[in-house]
């Protein structure tokens, strides 16, 4: 029920950003990612998002707020973002959102070293347990 109870409550939230000016904001339970073709798009929609969360007593927290840049010009070094706080947003190489890792590249791209990390971890867990005392399929 709470995810669906925020949904209503920043629903105006999703409407600030719209395809006409190039920005885009995704919205699933808590997490709100921003997408915006420029820099100073990103930067102005962290501002209306600001306003529209300070008007719904709500505040983005800047310690788990970064960004990425996605594109030809991702190996560039951007200006840093900065909240009406004066926080600074970092940017990132990698970041998590949903569980999935999105890589800083020039194309869209997830990476899938912590899946497979997890995945050989809980195999030698599964072995270590088990040994050598039960058959190989029986380990598989």
């Amino acid at each position: 029920m709470s995810p669906f109870l925020f949904a209503v409550y920043v629903d105006d939230l999703a409407n600030l950003c719209t395809f006409s000016r190039g920005l885009c904001i995704v919205l699933y339970a808590d997490d709100i990612l921003l997408l915006a073709p420029s820099i100073s798009g990103l930067e102005s929609s962290l501002n209306l998002c600001e306003r529209e969360l300070d008007q719904l007593d709500m505040v983005i927290n800047n310690q788990k707020s970064c960004c990425i840049r996605i594109g030809p010009r991702s190996n560039i070094t951007c200006a840093a973002i900065s909240m009406s706080t004066g926080a600074i947003i970092p940017w990132m190489d990698e970041i998590r959102y949903l569980g999935v890792f999105i890589v800083r590249s020039r194309l869209f791209k997830c990476s899938l070293d912590h899946a497979k990390k997890s995945f050989y971890r809980s195999a030698n867990a599964i072995f270590g347990k088990v040994g050598r005392l039960a058959s190989e399929e029986v380990t598989f």
